[in-house]
């Protein structure tokens, strides 16, 4: 074993990773400073600064992990660095991208009823979206699939296309820009619940597996000296506890956030209703009225 360090990494430049996120920022300035203003005009609502924020973080956080030096290191170094990668890609960004969508704009990408609409609705269903996405995560630990798209820039790409895809189907019922797509708070936390479980199966191979199942990962020269069977095993942790922790911390927010609009609804249910103890201290206070002299 040969220890290295990030500086024996060569720097390489990746022009589609620069073109995306160019091309990216520009979509984002001209939906702001073209399309806003019309929407608004037409009636909609504008999209906030939280809109653009989030949007901003969804770009930038594209582009880190998939550039240099964390593309290098995630495809020909760590594997833990790839799954890393992986739960941005499938995960975190396409979450903050449909946060980042306002309604009109949605609306505006597919008109409502098309055929496209409709096709979108269905696979946005918490089973459909929770069958494609969950058996892509499966499919994607498969040995033989993860070689070839170490041999093929295409398929790799095309990939990395796809777990984005199906991580937008995953959050549509939590997180669509068109509220009647989203399922109840409760039904949200389950859902959620359950995207947590089937991770476990290839997490779970990685963890005890007794031989290199990777061997693309095999190689002499190990970045800060980290063990390949530790590295394996630091990628099924990353896939079961990082993106479990973090799905449960969506429902842990979606909960509490549930929980206290209940509690505030039964308030104002209970200054709504009048009570027999309500009239009667109304009754209470409220002097006699004063009989008119005959």
């Amino acid at each position: 074993m040969t220890p290295i360090t990030l500086q024996d990494i060569p720097f390489e430049f990746h022009a589609e990773v620069w073109a995306l996120t160019v091309g990216a920022l520009a979509i984002g300035w001209y939906v702001w400073k073209v399309l806003q203003p019309k929407a608004v005009a037409a009636g909609f609502e504008p999209a906030t600064r939280k809109h653009g924020v989030l949007f901003a973080i969804a770009v930038a956080s594209m582009w880190v992990v998939s550039d240099w030096p964390i593309h290098e290191i995630a495809e020909g170094y760590l594997y833990f660095v790839h799954m890393i990668q992986h739960l941005f890609l499938s995960m975190l960004i396409p979450a903050l991208y449909l946060m980042a969508t306002p309604r009109w704009l949605f609306e505006l990408v597919l008109s409502p009823n098309s055929r496209a609409w409709n096709l979108l609705r269905t696979g946005s269903r918490p089973l459909v979206a929770g069958v494609i996405f969950n058996a892509l995560t499966v499919l994607l630990h498969w040995s033989a699939l993860v070689q070839l798209s170490f041999e093929s820039g295409l398929l790799h790409f095309a990939l990395h296309l796809m777990i984005f895809a199906a991580g937008l189907l995953m959050w549509m019922p939590i997180l669509s820009p068109v509220a009647e797509w989203r399922i109840q708070p409760v039904g949200q936390c389950i859902y959620l619940f359950l995207m947590s479980i089937v991770p476990t199966v290839p997490s779970g191979w990685l963890i005890f597996a007794q031989d290199v199942v990777y061997r693309h990962y095999d190689i002499p020269e190990r970045l800060w000296g980290i063990d390949v069977l530790v590295d394996q095993t630091a990628a099924g942790v990353v896939m079961k506890l990082v993106g479990g922790f973090f799905l449960w911390a969506v429902i842990f927010a979606i909960f509490i956030r549930w929980a206290n609009s209940e509690m505030l609804a039964d308030e104002q249910r209970r200054e709504e209703t009048l009570t027999y103890d309500d009239v009667a201290t109304h009754f209470e206070r409220t002097p006699a009225p004063v009989e008119p002299k005959s």
